[in-house]
């Protein structure tokens, strides 16, 4: 059951098993970055002040769907689960790794957000021409699928439909030719915002 907007502010009242959840992912994704995990297995999740900005981002998106392009173990689903439950929405994540979609899956089952979230594993790329009206869509997968998303996404953007992408400062030169394409598309108002490690924001005209 989706609970009523009125119910929710969403920063102030956060439930404590999605605060939980929150602290336990954080506190893997710290210990991966320096325990020697190899790259592919470590969660490479985003901060928590990324999770704010784009939950604030999300609550202000016109009604429609929202989805997200790598769920890893679904610590920035927690936050946008909180916009959609602010905004009574719902969002539909894409993982492609089969162990991060089981992650995924115990992170959303323990947190008690299975009600606003759909996990789907696989590439994101082979559902993105049947989607239509996207009001948010957060991107971080990896990072040479950026532009592919990017030129499947966009068209599918609701006017003033809002697209993140995460890493555009961190892995700026992997991520230049979508974040070249991005400022030059006629189709969105672009700019690249220097929260956590660097959130290109794209906003549909």
């Amino acid at each position: 059951m989706i609970i009523e907007g009125d119910d929710i502010k969403l920063f102030h009242n956060i439930p404590a098993t999605i605060q939980t959840e929150m602290l336990r992912l954080e506190a893997i994704d710290s210990r991966d970055r320096t325990d020697g995990t190899p790259r592919l297995q470590r969660l490479r999740q985003i901060p928590p002040e990324t999770g704010r900005f784009i939950a604030l981002l999300a609550a202000s998106a016109p009604a429609g769907n929202y989805i997200e392009i790598g769920t890893s173990a679904g610590y920035s689903t927690l936050w946008l689960a909180l916009a959609c439950r602010t905004v009574c929405r719902t969002i539909t994540t894409f993982e492609v790794m089969a162990e991060k979609v089981r992650l995924a899956g115990e992170t959303f089952a323990r947190a008690g957000v299975s009600d606003v979230v759909t996990l789907v594993h696989d590439d994101a790329r082979a559902h993105l021409h049947t989607l239509r009206d996207i009001a948010f869509c957060f991107l971080d997968c990896e990072k040479e699928a950026y532009l592919d998303c990017y030129e499947a996404v966009v068209p599918q953007l609701l006017p003033g439909g809002i697209l993140v992408a995460d890493n555009a400062i961190n892995h700026q030169v992997t991520l230049q030719p979508c974040i070249d394409r991005a400022r030059s598309d006629e189709r969105v108002d672009s700019m690249v915002v220097p929260v956590g490690k660097g959130e290109l924001v794209c906003r549909r005209l």
